[in-house]
């Protein structure tokens, strides 16, 4: 209650009706924001477990996240043995430590430096979320007197060794068909600020999901988002180049696909990060790790002359030319809308600053790492590593309050929005310019699919037939005095959506989804000579190609 008064005198202040919200919003107001940064204030007890999931999320995606909890009296914590004492008490530094680069807890009261030095602990060599619970006696406590004030800690970025950047030039210089990966190492800020010198270069760049908005699709050397669920195009290039530069990117199974022994097969794979543990994990192969800081690294290799790979960029883009964002044998029955055809119409009527929150699961999810065409200065903001349902809508409430100036874009499924529609509340009250796209297939079309393919079509708990339960998407926007718009067979051109669209505030769109549509291409598995299943590699993505066209897209495989 102290620490709420005193924010509430200095700081603006963004009420959530659930404190998992308080969390997420404040991760993706931290990647959106250009000024300043936002934290999460929680209550003892069950408004910390309520944000674990967030700060597993920021954890597993190693973003900045301050957590400032409360914790009862010093004197009523529990002692060795005991489960309890104090009112709602709950060990809060004992459950997050396993996810937090810092978690203390205060006692007692202490210095400003002592204070500033944990959270900042968050931001090297490796973000993640920092937690830091204060028990009441300590908040009520007259602060400590200090001196001088501490100094704000920078974090700056590191020289690169200029022996490697040589020896990366080495490299290009040997290479006849190189390629970069940019990874989300690599700062929205450094890219935007490169721009013109990456869309020079002669050889062909990628992205990983995460990285998205660190180029804009119509780039003439821009090829795309290897992974997992990512485009066959960027797939089969990643498998035929003969060097794969990696920047900022620390090669998961996401990126890699379970299969990471055949990733970049025929490349010299160069890494570099700034965690030593992923460049030495054991997979992928790397042939050339490097330890550094890859802003700084991008920086000073840009500033070299780099060699240019005109035939391999022209293979490259005649491979752009075969393989479509939306392949022809996805299927959507009559009545419902493509997911695929959604993103594509939706990418074209976006803003060049327009935000983008994708779900960080399901088909709104990986559609979007496929078939979205994301341009000009846009953000990409969403949450993969924990991939849990429900962050879409409180992590638009924090890219709209970061730029107030922007509209966001949200699209999330029915499913996953359910689980924190309650912060429509936080959209109403605020009248935050958030554009709500919902994918509407009446269920968790991931877990259907699944009990489709595996279990016979045994189905539970993945429909409205099967126990799950959906409002009424027009009664419940009215409740909360948000617009309601069904996509309907006019699309985008449908004139009172456009209004919305164009218009200040949110707006709440119903898109119907085919519960049975389909979702290629994707990465399924076979069965192996000794009669074991194994993941395919990336470039043999499901369906296969028609032979005619494998063979003109498979030269160097």
């Amino acid at each position: 209650m102290h620490l709420l008064d005193s924010a509430r005198t200095r700081l603006t202040c963004i009420p959530v009706v659930h404190e998992v919200a308080a969390g997420i919003a404040t991760e993706y107001f931290n990647q959106v924001s250009e000024e300043g940064c936002a934290f999460s204030l929680v209550t003892a007890g069950p408004g910390l477990t309520n944000i674990v999931t967030a700060v597993s999320g920021a954890w597993l995606e190693n973003r900045d996240l301050l957590v400032i909890g409360g914790q009862v009296k010093s004197a009523d914590l529990m002692s060795a043995g005991m489960r309890q004492r104090g009112i709602q008490e709950i060990d809060g530094v004992s459950i997050v430590s396993s996810i937090t680069k810092h978690a203390i807890r205060v006692e007692r009261p202490i210095d400003e430096a002592s204070f500033k030095s944990a959270v900042f602990d968050g931001y090297q060599p490796r973000m993640g979320p920092v937690f830091i619970e204060v028990c009441l006696d300590a908040q009520g406590a007259p602060p400590i007197e200090v001196s001088a004030p501490s100094t704000t800690k920078v974090v700056e970025r590191s020289n690169p060794n200029p022996v490697l950047i040589e020896q990366i030039r080495g490299l290009l210089a040997k290479s006849e068909r190189p390629a970069w990966l940019l990874g989300a190492g690599v700062a929205r800020s450094t890219a935007w600020q490169q721009r013109n010198r990456l869309e020079q270069l002669g050889f062909p760049l990628l992205t990983t999901w995460h990285a998205a908005d660190r180029l804009s699709s119509d780039a003439p050397n821009y090829f795309g988002r290897p992974e997992t669920w990512g485009q066959r195009l960027g797939n089969l290039i990643v498998n035929q180049a003969d060097l794969l530069i990696v920047f900022g990117a620390r090669l998961g199974f996401q990126e890699t696909g379970f299969n990471w022994q055949a990733y970049a097969k025929n490349a010299h794979v160069v890494q570099i990060e700034i965690d030593e543990a992923e460049l030495f994990k054991g997979h992928p192969k790397i042939d050339t790790p490097v330890l550094a800081d890859a802003n700084g690294f991008l920086d000073v290799l840009l500033e070299r002359e780099l060699p240019a790979r005109p035939d391999w960029l022209r293979y490259c883009e005649q491979l752009r030319s075969l393989l479509p964002l939306n392949e022809p044998w996805n299927e959507t029955r009559s009545g419902y809308v493509s997911p695929y055809e959604f993103y594509a119409d939706a990418s074209a009527v976006s803003g060049d600053t327009d935000i983008w929150v994708p779900a960080s699961s399901g088909g709104a999810n990986s559609v979007a790492i496929q078939a979205l065409n994301q341009k000009g200065r846009q953000k990409v903001v969403c949450d993969n590593g924990l991939a849990s349902m429900g962050y879409g809508l409180s992590g638009a409430i924090g890219a709209s309050v970061a730029s107030p100036s922007s509209r966001v874009w949200l699209v999330e499924g029915d499913g996953g929005f359910t689980q924190n529609l309650q912060e429509l509340a936080t959209v109403a009250v605020s009248n935050l310019n958030i554009k709500i796209f919902i994918f509407s297939n009446e269920g968790y079309g991931s877990i259907r699919t699944t009990q489709k393919n595996y279990f016979n079509g045994e189905y539970l708990g993945c429909d409205i037939n099967t126990g799950l339960g959906f409002p009424n998407w027009e009664k419940l926007a009215n409740a909360y005095g948000i617009s309601y718009q069904f996509f309907g067979d006019d699309r985008f051109n449908d004139p009172e959506l456009k209004k919305q669209l164009e218009g200040d505030g949110p707006v709440l769109v119903e898109v119907p989804i085919d519960p049975l549509q389909t979702y290629w291409p994707k990465i399924t598995s076979r069965v192996t000579e000794c009669g074991s299943m194994e993941s395919n590699p990336l470039y043999l993505m499901s369906p296969d190609l028609p032979e005619e066209t494998w063979y003109k897209v498979s030269r160097y495989l």
